[in-house]
């Protein structure tokens, strides 16, 4: 392991501490006569033969977005959600596993973990659990690894809540179709609203022993010359204030965040989901995932369904009819499926582009070993709340990240967003019948070059080093992971400029896939806030 001398050692960290830390690093209108006059699903699980006026497949933020819009404008919808609903405490009385020691509620299907910090000293801390309808999903696509989440929230259930809006210039850079005025008026507001995004009391972020390391971090950047910005979040500071002084149970201040968080986190149960629910006009299905869709004989859309078990046993297949269908899967979910239909005849009309640009916005993780006197401290929050700004210099924001291990471990973790313009494409095989993607490690380069400029400056004025042990044996980037999966179904390619997918008429895609492989923050709020420039439109032009 790569340390330097001055650099204490870590070595009689226990095996827990440092564990508790791997898994840290988003009106009324003039209704159609044939989307009031479809028989709304009864208020269960879909069955066989229904028909309802639209369904939306996920339910995570394109997905809630579109449940709450297509609500209060008076339509009923039903969200298909491949993973569980987390209402249910386990055996221990709590909903979700431990950051320590996740179990099987941890994990989507695997039998074994896949932390994204996933070794000490070299050695792998990864462990073995029985298999489960977990809440993320490690998903292996070949050369790399896409965290996701699964149950009804989506991949809001497991980020760490950084709700960042791109800068404008970025923005109309990738989708130049899209008018920016639009957006930062109107649908970035809109969704910076509904999310519950705010930003933390700057007076108690720097008193606070929980962000000592965010303010290790921001001391290094600077003094290298880079910039440092807060960065708005989802999470509740108010109460984030009263579980330091004791008042109310720990949550960001227990190291929870990608296992799920059981207080703070205004994730999309609380937010939009639990609008659109509170309609009346919302059902969801939970442990149910699509597998084809079809244009249905005379109008709307057949579309097959696996129900499963917990242990990811098929339990049931139904076939119901969609009069629209919204594609909210994210952006490999949604992906993999229009690829699917169309190499399977099911779809054939669609565009080329399905398929294409899918990019990891940019994302490579790294840790540095800081001096003695620059301590990150033993208690820290899980949620992140500051960022180093080199995009425009340097092509990287790099989020300051938690490493909340229960002890003192001298290490400043990140999580780099960088401006790699590598692609790739997801390709149906049809001796598997799977469709995979043509990512390969040598495209993460890019990503890898832009941050080293970056942190190789911080080491030298710093005087310090990379950890080399924390992300494999002797391996200092941690190049094989994305948090943030963008592209696969571009707006204004696969779709036209609002999400309709040409050749289909309604039919919808709501999700990441719309965005062109990087957007160049973390990428929740742009996915929201075009889901609600989308649907606005939807509602106001394919419902007369």
């Amino acid at each position: 392991m790569s340390r330097g001398s001055a650099v204490p050692s870590s070595s009689q960290l226990s095996r827990r501490r440092f564990i508790a830390a791997t898994g840290i690093a988003a009106g009324a209108v003039a209704l159609s006569s044939s989307w009031v006059s479809a028989a709304a699903a009864p208020r269960r699980a879909l069955n066989t033969g229904d028909r309802v006026p639209a369904l939306i497949i996920g339910s995570g933020y394109g997905g809630s977005v579109t449940a709450l819009r297509l609500a209060q404008a008076g339509i009923d919808s039903h969200i298909v959600e491949m993973g569980r609903d987390w209402t249910t405490p386990g055996s221990d009385g709590k909903i979700f596993t431990a950051t320590a020691s996740p179990d099987k509620r941890g994990y989507w299907l695997r039998n074994r973990t896949k932390q994204p910090v996933s070794n000490f000293l070299g050695a792998s801390i990864d462990k073995d659990i029985d298999k489960y309808a977990g809440i993320l999903d490690a998903e292996n696509m070949g050369a790399i690894n896409v965290y996701q989440g699964r149950g009804v929230g989506g991949g809001s259930l497991v980020n760490g809540g950084m709700a960042v809006t791109p800068k404008r210039s970025w923005f109309e850079q990738i989708l130049p179709s899209v008018d920016a005025n639009e957006m930062y008026n109107t649908f970035y507001p809109r969704a910076n609203a509904t999310l519950g995004v705010t930003n933390i009391d700057q007076a108690w972020f720097e008193s606070t022993d929980y962000y000592k390391f965010s303010r290790v971090g921001r001391k290094v950047a600077e003094r290298s010359g880079f910039k440092t910005t807060f960065v708005p979040n989802v999470y509740d500071f108010d109460y984030m204030k009263q579980e330091e002084a004791g008042a109310v149970p720990k949550s960001a201040l227990d190291g929870e965040v990608i296992f799920g968080n059981h207080h703070g986190k205004k994730s999309l149960p609380k937010t939009y989901l639990a609008q659109a629910t509170a309609t009346g006009k919302v059902t969801i299905s939970p442990l149910h995932r699509v597998t084809k869709v079809a244009p249905a004989p005379g109008s709307g859309y057949g579309v097959e369904i696996e129900q499963i078990d917990e242990q990811g046993n098929i339990v049931a297949t139904k076939t119901v009819i969609a009069d629209k269908v919204f594609f909210a899967a994210g952006s490999v979910g949604t992906s993999k499926l229009l690829v699917s239909m169309k190499a399977q005849g099911h779809l054939p009309n669609l565009a080329g582009a399905v398929g294409q640009e899918w990019g990891t916005n940019g994302n490579v993780m790294v840790a540095r070993a800081n001096h003695a006197w620059d301590a990150t401290g033993s208690k820290q929050s899980s949620i992140p709340t500051m960022g180093i700004d080199a995009w425009d210099t340097n092509g990287v924001f790099a989020e300051i990240a938690p490493f909340p291990a229960g002890a003192e471990l001298w290490i400043s973790l990140y999580l780099a967003i960088t401006k790699n313009p590598e692609r790739a494409q997801f390709q149906f095989n049809s001796s598997t019948g799977q469709v995979g993607l043509s990512w390969t490690q040598a495209q993460a380069q890019k990503s890898i070059d832009l941050a080293k400029v970056v942190f190789d400056k911080i080491n030298k004025k710093e005087v310090t080093v990379y950890r080399s042990d924390m992300f494999g044996s002797n391996k200092v980037w941690n190049d094989g992971l994305t948090y943030h999966p963008l592209g696969g179904a571009v707006l204004n390619k696969a779709t036209d400029n609002y999400g309709r997918l040409n050749g289909y008429p309604g039919m919808y895609v709501m999700d990441g896939s719309l965005v062109p492989g990087n957007v160049g923050v973390n990428p929740f709020v742009t996915i929201t806030a075009l889901a609600e420039r989308n649907i606005a439109n939807i509602v106001a032009n394919d419902l007369h």
